[in-house]
């Protein structure tokens, strides 16, 4: 019985609460509930961490290059198009980079910004192929807690801001993300190619402080809201998640950072393999 009575209650706060959902997201793939996109979450972790490496376990490891190279050239074109869309309904016409809210209007622009937030939510689902790829070639190593961590938080993180706030200085990290990702699929695509075009790769030793000025300039923007006299933007709770986020990521590329090219040391294990590619 109390237990009965404890699911009625949840099931009321939940619907209360859905109420407030943006209602121009109505019969949109996925948006229906954060269960299907909890459900998809929690297979992509069985498998990646359980289920892939024990059907590897005694098999040979799969060689993927051109599948890789299809998939890491088309996250670039992705990841263009996506920074497109995110200027142009609304960083690169109008916005202020300070105290923007969500347009919830039908205009055109309002509704631009509401199929990229989709776009780059869906995008998500697709970057999971990431540490697929790598259970299948047996890179198991590589499958660190960081990597799945940062993967599986994105897409669910994603939901309720689509899903509540698509649109305003919230949308910044995302931005930020796809131009960040164009240049890193840009290498892990030309890396895929094989050795003969490795030459072409000597900006590698950028790539830490591209992600490292990705999360400095996260972190300053949207850590304006607790300085920002009367900004009313709707979701604050948004702002303090995404804040949360870049912090923790910021902290530990700076100690990545301190001990790759401070101390003159290797990066470690879990950087090089559990954000590298990640962000």
């Amino acid at each position: 019985m109390a237990f009965s009575n404890l699911t009625s209650k949840a099931i009321l706060l939940y619907d209360e609460w859905i109420k407030d959902a943006d209602p121009r997201l109505e019969g949109w793939p996925l948006m229906s509930s954060p269960f299907p996109t909890t459900f998809i979450i929690g297979t992509y972790v069985y498998f990646v961490t359980s289920l892939g490496p024990k059907l590897m376990e005694n098999k040979k490891p799969f060689e993927l290059r051109q599948i890789m190279t299809f998939y890491n050239f088309s996250v670039v074109a992705l990841s263009l198009y996506m920074t497109y869309e995110f200027l142009m309904s609304g960083w690169a016409t109008g916005y202020s980079f300070r105290c923007d809210i969500v347009d919830y209007s039908r205009s055109p622009t309002a509704l631009r910004m509401v199929r990229t937030c989709w776009l780059y939510y869906f995008s998500k689902f697709i970057e999971l192929l990431d540490t697929i790829f790598f259970v299948l070639r047996k890179k198991n190593n590589q499958v660190t807690f960081l990597h799945v961590f940062h993967h599986s938080i994105m897409p669910w993180t994603w939901w309720f801001g689509v899903k509540f706030a698509a649109g305003g200085l919230g949308t910044f990290h995302a931005l930020l993300n796809c131009i960040v990702h164009v240049v890193m699929y840009t290498y892990y695509g030309i890396c895929s190619l094989g050795p003969a075009y490795h030459k072409y790769l000597w900006w590698k030793k950028y790539m830490t402080t591209i992600q490292l000025v990705q999360f400095i300039m996260i972190t300053v923007h949207i850590g304006q809201i607790y300085v920002m006299d009367d900004c009313p933007y709707q979701y604050p709770i948004f702002m303090f998640i995404i804040w949360l986020y870049g912090s923790m990521f910021l902290v530990l590329f700076l100690h990545f950072w301190y001990h790759a090219y401070t101390k003159g040391q290797r990066l470690p294990k879990m950087a090089r393999n559990g954000i590298s590619k990640d962000q």
